[in-house]
């Protein structure tokens, strides 16, 4: 009424059930009413949403972070140096966690393990971001060998693949600590990297605005690396080292990506798993008073058995 349109002519504007508006639809038969089941690939995505954020977001930061490794060696320093490896790890990062926004932007197999301790995460999904972080790493890694694979071959010769040699190339996919470094060194070397880098992520995840989050874990991963990372390449990640290290492996590296360091190849599976627990564990008794194990009965040091006869008393003073 009053509009100058006959009202039996306005187009009614409803949502069908399905999602798509029968005024923008190419199907002349789509009416409001119908009930058809959303095409096959929106309804995979929408199922396996997490997983796909994760791999696509450790496959972005392993993409960078490899990349810049295979610039600085295939160019023999010339096209970067440590600073730039630093700078490449801290910009996938950054980007792999705005890519994978939808699933909380972990990327690391620990992050997300310490997320299911002290912040409620959900223990069913640990098993799918872990499988989707190190396919994601493995597909990045491909990815960079293939973009490189004639540099590689020019710097150690046509076929050539080796561990542990100066004209090795394995460093830029998987991390092997310098020849001076003790197993405990080495372990200890991850194990502080990946507390500080556990630290920091409750830290700036706390008092960041939402959309800075990644911005601010550039410069967390950056400074680990720049300050932590020369001895034993700060893989502080299962995904990122274990999957590269699993490809390298098949594309013809030999035994070689698992016997060198002697045998390192554990410690970057283990250690930031300890590591980040740790670092969690640290910012959750010194300054976190949400929710969390540390805030709650036995964690917190009260005592079960006072904590449970404190109930009790409150129920009675609530029934009386």
């Amino acid at each position: 009424m009053g509009t100058g349109v006959a009202e039996e002519t306005q187009p009614v504007i409803q949502e069908t059930t399905n999602g798509v508006h029968p005024a923008i639809s190419s199907d002349p038969t789509v009416t409001d009413t119908d009930v058809r089941p959303q095409y096959l690939w929106p309804k995979t995505r929408s199922l396996l949403q997490d997983a796909f954020s994760e791999f696509m977001g450790t496959f972005i930061l392993v993409l960078l972070g490899d990349g810049s490794i295979a610039q600085v060696v295939l160019s023999k320093n010339t096209k970067g140096d440590w600073q730039s490896i630093c700078w490449g790890w801290g910009l996938g990062l950054m980007f792999g966690a705005y890519t994978a926004t939808k699933s909380g932007g972990h990327l690391n197999p620990a992050v997300t393990l310490s997320m299911c301790v002290f912040r409620g995460f959900s223990w069913r999904k640990f098993p799918i971001y872990m499988c989707a972080q190190i396919l994601g790493a493995m597909a990045a890694a491909l990815v960079v060998y293939g973009n490189y694979k004639s540099a590689i071959d020019q710097y150690e010769g046509y076929g050539i693949r080796t561990v542990g040699l100066n004209t090795s190339t394995a460093g830029i996919f998987a991390t092997y600590p310098q020849p001076f470094m003790t197993r405990t060194g080495m372990f200890f070397s991850e194990f502080i990297g990946s507390s500080i880098l556990m630290f920091l992520i409750f830290a700036v995840v706390d008092n960041a605005a939402q959309y800075l989050v990644p911005l601010c874990l550039f410069f967390v991963l950056f400074a680990v690396g720049a300050c932590f990372g020369w001895e034993t390449g700060f893989a502080v990640n299962l995904a990122r080292d274990f999957g590269p290290r699993l490809v390298t492996y098949a594309l013809g590296y030999g035994n070689g990506v698992w016997n060198a360091g002697p045998y390192y190849f554990w410690v970057p599976m283990v250690a930031p798993f300890f590591g980040c627990l740790f670092g969690g564990f640290l910012y959750d008794v010194f300054l976190y008073t949400g929710e969390s194990p540390i805030n709650k009965p036995f964690m917190g040091v009260t005592r079960p058995k006072e904590a449970w006869r404190n109930a009790a008393q409150k129920e009675k003073v609530s029934k009386a």
